[in-house]
């Protein structure tokens, strides 16, 4: 429920600060005191729309705090969970709206959106009125009233699942079938693929492999004719190998005669004799480390260039060559199958679509039973709200083919507000005051079964008296006793019936005029009810009327 409502610089409210309490509480005063900007205030820190000029004058910004006291499993503190928000304790509306029009928005002190702060705002509070279009006027809303009504929402969510299966199921065959008729169409395409892929059979990383030992082999290419040049020179027919050799033989047999003198010579040739030996065999070692083999890296090239041309003729990298194979044989595999698992698709979905239609079928009824039973309810409210010539419908049409979330069923509230007249939708057909009383009634009905905890009436008793007016206080009292209910009233018959009773009023000078709202005790009580009663002047007859009006609803059950 609301419990305290806290306003700062909205209008002509400068601060206020109401606590509120479970039961009927009725909100009074005389024409232009304020009870229409209250209500502004509250739908503002409920999301409604913001605007500057609801800042009072000479202010730089307004502000609306709304505290509800509601249990820990209501809808709101889903709503507050979903968003990550703390929801410890009292859930707390803020709004603050500045003069230059921009509006900031809290909820549990925690910066939020407009558009959360109203869907949270409208699981809080439900505010009827003549020209209130949020409540039950809402044709869109009226199938679910009527579900909650009816307490089949068990019966409402089974259906929404089978819903679920089956267009899960629908999108699964058409999805399947799309499939089927695409790989049909390109069946000797696929195929040819196929076996072209099969037989080259990509592997992946290969790519890289081949071209890391093409361009070794070509290094090795070009350093093996540099080497086998120089195996040329020291082994082949010129090789100055043997020449030396024998030249150092001649030499050293000739250095004996002469001692001394060739010494060097000989020890030079020697050397040198080593060295290219030595050479001799690192070229021999070189060729063999190049191995290199112009057969297999003519194979290598070709491995190559076949790869990367199957790579550009479909369009993919080489690596994903042996995807594309499998994929393209799964293709084929589903089209080769595929008309089989057609079938079994086809027969899941027209599974899937009768246990829907069983589950629809089933809901209908209930919500054509229930429709039958709120007619009956609401029809039983409309005599003593001076409607008894009036006439409540529930129009509700089943379309088996129509097939939705939920169910088969269009719903709308309708009325016929004189007999002989045409029924039509309740929003065009019924006049303000009509209206007014109808949503009433039908809020008695709803009370207890997806009502908000809070409800507001903003004068719905407006153009009726006596006995009318009595009947809806008599009414808003039962709403009372299931949830909170505010009324804002000019009808001393519903101020009587509150257990909470508060009077709006201006004071101030010419220059500044300020609302204020106090809570009257049971003096004030009478003396307000008598007001009421006698207009500008109140008379000791009036005290009288509305001391025994006062009685007359205390004791009344």
């Amino acid at each position: 429920m609301l419990s305290r409502l806290s306003i700062r610089d909205i209008v002509l409210i400068e601060r206020l600060d109401i606590d509120f309490a479970p039961g009927l509480s009725v909100l009074t005063g005389e024409t232009g005191a304020g009870k229409s900007i209250l209500l502004d205030a509250l739908s503002l820190a409920l999301g409604a729309r913001g605007d500057a000029s609801l800042v009072r004058h000479g202010a730089a910004q307004g502000q609306v705090t709304a505290v509800f006291d509601v249990p820990r499993n209501h809808p709101a503190r889903t709503l507050l969970a979903d968003n990550a928000i703390d929801d410890d304790g009292d859930i707390i509306l803020r709004r603050v709206q500045t003069a230059d029009g921009r509006t900031r928005v809290f909820v549990n002190d925690q910066p939020a959106s407009v558009g959360l702060m109203r869907s949270i705002g409208h699981a809080l509070v439900e505010i009827h009125g003549q020209h209130d279009e949020r409540a039950l006027v809402d044709p869109a809303a009226h199938r679910e009233l009527l579900d909650a009504f009816g307490g089949h929402l068990g019966a409402v969510r089974s259906t929404g699942e089978a819903w679920r299966l089956w267009r899960s199921a629908e999108q699964d065959l058409a999805r399947h079938r799309a499939k089927v008729e695409a790989a049909a169409r390109e069946a000797d395409y696929l195929r040819a693929a196929v076996a072209e892929l099969s037989a080259l059979d990509p592997q992946p990383g290969e790519e890289t492999e081949l071209a890391e030992l093409r361009a070794t082999m070509m290094r090795a290419e070009k350093i093996a004719g540099e080497v086998q040049d120089a195996q040329d020179v020291l082994s082949g027919q010129n090789s100055p190998l043997p020449q030396l050799a024998s030249l150092l033989r001649r030499l050293q047999r000739k250095a004996g005669e002469v001692p001394g003198l060739l010494d060097e010579v000989v020890k030079s040739l020697d050397e040198a004799l080593i060295s290219l030996d030595a050479a001799q065999s690192g070229v021999e070692a070189a060729l063999r480390a190049t191995e290199y083999d112009p057969q297999r890296l003519e194979k290598a090239e070709e491995r190559l260039f076949a790869l990367r041309a199957a790579a550009r003729k479909h369009n993919v990298a080489v690596d994903d060559l042996a995807q594309l194979r499998d994929t393209m044989a799964a293709d084929l595999a589903d089209l080769d199958a595929g008309e089989e698992r057609l079938a079994g698709l086809e027969r899941q979905a027209v599974a899937a679509r009768e246990a829907y239609d069983v589950s629809a079928a089933q809901l209908s009824a209930l919500r054509h039973a229930a429709a039958a039973g709120l007619t009956k309810t609401v029809m039983a409210e409309l005599p003593a709200l001076k409607l008894e010539r009036a006439e409540f419908i529930v129009e509700l049409s089943s379309e088996t083919e129509s097939r939705m979330e939920d169910g088969i069923d269009q719903v709308e509230f309708w009325v016929r507000t004189n007999p002989g007249t045409r029924a039509g939708p309740m929003m065009k057909v019924a006049s303000g005051g009509e209206l007014s009383r109808f949503l009433l009634a039908l809020k008695v009905a709803l009370a207890d079964r997806g009502s908000a905890p809070t409800l507001v009436f903003d004068e719905i008793d407006t153009g009726v008296g006596g006995a009318v007016a009595d009947a809806i206080g008599q009414r808003l009292s039962r709403l009372a006793g299931r949830v909170q209910v505010l009324s804002v009233t000019h009808a001393p018959q519903v101020a009587a019936r509150a257990a909470t009773h508060f009077l709006i009023s201006k004071s101030g000078g010419a220059d500044r005029v300020a609302t204020g709202v106090a809570e009257m005790d049971s003096a004030a009580r009478r003396e307000e009810i008598a007001r009421m009663l006698a207009g500008a002047t109140i008379t000791e007859e009036a005290r009288a009327a509305a001391l025994r009006l006062l009685s007359e609803t205390a004791s009344a059950p």
